[in-house]
């Protein structure tokens, strides 16, 4: 197999982080490389979890039911009058 090289720019003290980082690992920056390009070939996609870490829990959670909804290909809700029966409206002033 024909070996090819990559060249990453990446600031010093990330570069740094990361190495300490592997290193806890028994591994160095290569080797971590190396992994996450199989990775991607193996899941035919890029096996990062993109997400803001300050993200309320409320939406996480609303987040994940919605995968769930999506990934059953199923409604939560027969008719528009159940979505707008499910609605928590007590708070809401008249």
């Amino acid at each position: 197999m024909t070996m090819a090289s990559v060249t990453v720019r990446v600031d010093a003290h990330t570069k740094e982080q990361a190495a300490n980082i592997a290193e806890d690992f028994g591994l160095d920056l290569s080797s971590v490389t190396r992994a996450f390009y199989r990775q991607i070939v193996r899941e035919h996609g890029i096996p990062l979890n993109l997400f803001y870490p300050d993200m309320p829990q409320e939406t996480a959670e609303a987040l994940d039911e919605a995968r769930a909804i999506a990934s059953k290909k199923s409604a939560r809700f027969d008719n528009a009058d159940e979505t707008f029966e499910s609605l928590d409206t007590s708070h809401v002033e008249q």
